[in-house]
């Protein structure tokens, strides 16, 4: 008779004793559960099993232990149905930084594939735009968690305000492209920050307003894109951007024009070369480059992120995130045509 294939739960779902005839499986309340009325041998037998414990073979375990063996078969069948198993994957599983990740898209994937989530961002191409401390972190926070490739976008040279994030003293004066491929080498030395790939999404990071000829530029190229504005005491993410599904940032500057009419002429000043200088405070561009970070991530792993359609406003002292939802403007013509009507954010 052939052997069924190894089960077992997912990593990151511990079996926590919860008295003599219960068990709890995980902590996140997103997929815990608890497993109560058991009898004693059997409770004491879930408080055994760990992420490498075969499932499929505990049944025949359980009358050593003392347990009925069909009544464990019946609680492994409802873990499975649940979906808090999966079939190990083949080889060692990712190594490295990565491997947590890999732990945490195991919870995510809905097949339990996170090895194969984070496999797959070695072929993606990541570009990142504006190296100060949050864009810098941005591409750090990418190049660990194991993308293959990031294009660097930033000529201006490292300021000694751009020492708050990864830039080192030494790199003052050195263009910040430069510094960031050295940086990103040190942390990561298999990632390319080179070549003249298309990439699968851009990471904008600019100070005071989000330029629109540049968002422009990545409609018109279909590339999904997460501006990043960061301001002296605050920074916005969001919303990230799939052309053609997604609010663009020219719905948002003409939904601010509707409440504000010279919000425009404002625009221009924000955005020319006249703008006053953005120190980057280094616990906001931690904060907000992580949290752009997470939302590529999750564009890549081929989930929604949840910042399409919403930005996140991270403000000091506290940085406590302050959600706020778009929709498409009906004179942008981005998602719906010219002259008509949309009641609201657009459903994935």
């Amino acid at each position: 008779m052939r052997r069924p294939a190894p089960l077992q739960l997912r990593p990151g779902l511990p079996v926590l004793p919860r008295g003599d005839r219960e068990v709890q499986v995980g902590l996140d309340p997103r997929w815990a559960v608890r497993l109560v009325d058991l009898p004693p041998a059997e409770a004491a037998l879930w408080s055994t099993v760990d992420a490498t414990t075969d499932l499929t073979a505990l049944p025949a375990r359980a009358g050593d232990a003392g347990a009925d063996p069909a009544s464990v078969a019946a609680t492994v069948d409802d873990l499975r149905r649940a979906g808090l198993t999966r079939v190990p994957p083949p080889g060692p599983g990712t190594a490295g930084p990565a491997g947590a990740d890999a732990r945490a898209w195991s919870l995510l994937a809905v097949d339990g594939g996170g090895d194969a989530v984070v496999a797959r961002r070695a072929d993606a191409v990541a570009g990142v735009v504006g190296l100060g401390p949050t864009g810098l972190g941005v591409a750090r926070h990418l190049a660990v968690a194991g993308v293959g490739t990031l294009l660097l976008d930033d000529d201006a040279p490292v300021s000694p305000a751009d020492v708050a994030g990864t830039h080192r003293w030494s790199d003052v004066g050195t263009p910040r492209a430069l510094a960031a491929a050295r940086a990103l080498r040190d942390a990561v030395p298999g990632v390319r920050v080179d070549g003249d790939a298309e990439p699968d999404v851009v990471v904008v990071v600019e100070h005071h307003a989000a330029d629109p000829g540049r968002a422009m530029l990545l409609m018109s190229a279909q590339v999904p894109h997460v501006p990043v504005v960061v301001r002296d005491a605050d920074a916005i993410v969001g919303p990230v951007v799939r052309p053609g599904l997604d609010p663009c940032l020219r719905c948002l500057d003409l939904h601010r024009t509707d409440v504000d009419p010279a919000w425009p002429t404002v625009l221009r000043s924000l955005t020319s070369a006249r703008a006053p200088a953005v120190t980057e405070v280094g616990v906001l561009a931690g904060a907000a480059a992580a949290l752009a970070a997470a939302q590529v991530l999750a564009l890549l792993a081929g989930t929604v992120p949840a910042l399409c359609s919403a930005s996140v406003e991270l403000a000091l002292p506290d940085l406590v995130a302050r959600e706020r939802r778009w929709a498409t403007h009906p004179a942008c013509g981005c998602v719906t045509p010219p002259g008509t009507t949309d009641a609201g954010p657009r459903e994935a």
